[in-house]
């Protein structure tokens, strides 16, 4: 297959997970009181949902190394990103967790509860900091083309910690709320 046939199907392909992982978001974020009834259960979904979303990051930072490679000539502003793997991939993964606390806050209290965001900031750190870590590997591998099957295994072995203690910290939270 041809760079700008690959490309192309990267694209059509991106377009459909994106259709489908906002599908799954609302499932997810409908049902996710239910899921919490049974931790392995909990464990299960919330590190599916979160490898879902690092795979959907894989696919668009790897649609976009092929778009710049295939249609654009080098030139200096599209390159930018792919000449600096790292600054884009801490860059972009500070911008998803702050949108991800920000999310955490609005699914607790209805919207952003500046009161209780000192708090949630000081729960929801060692899970951010793990997922960050996963999804920082993922963008700055994709962007500098050095993705490996062991690199992917790794990464999803990150958010499979992660949701184990994420799962950890909200089942601790509930049972100090009740007692």
């Amino acid at each position: 297959m041809t760079g700008k046939r690959w490309t192309v199907l990267l694209g059509v392909l991106l377009t459909i997970f994106l259709a489908l992982s906002y599908v799954e978001n609302v499932a997810f974020f409908n049902n996710l009181k239910n899921v919490f009834e049974n931790p392995f259960l909990a464990i299960s979904v919330i590190f599916i949902h979160n490898v879902l979303a690092v795979s959907l990051i894989f696919l668009s930072m790897t649609f976009y190394v092929n778009l710049v490679l295939t249609f654009f000539p080098k030139k200096r502003y599209e390159y930018i990103v792919l000449e600096h793997p790292r600054i884009f991939a801490f860059v972009f993964t500070a911008m998803i967790i702050v949108i991800g606390i920000l999310r955490g806050t609005t699914l607790l209290y209805g919207g952003v509860s500046i009161e209780a965001l000192p708090l949630i900031l000081l729960i929801s750190t060692p899970v951010a900091l793990i997922e960050g870590y996963g999804i920082y590997l993922t963008i700055k591998k994709t962007l500098g083309r050095t993705m490996r099957i062991k690199d992917m295994a790794f990464i999803y072995l990150i958010f499979l910690v992660s949701a184990v203690i994420e799962v950890s910290f909200i089942y601790a939270l509930i049972h100090l709320s009740e007692g």
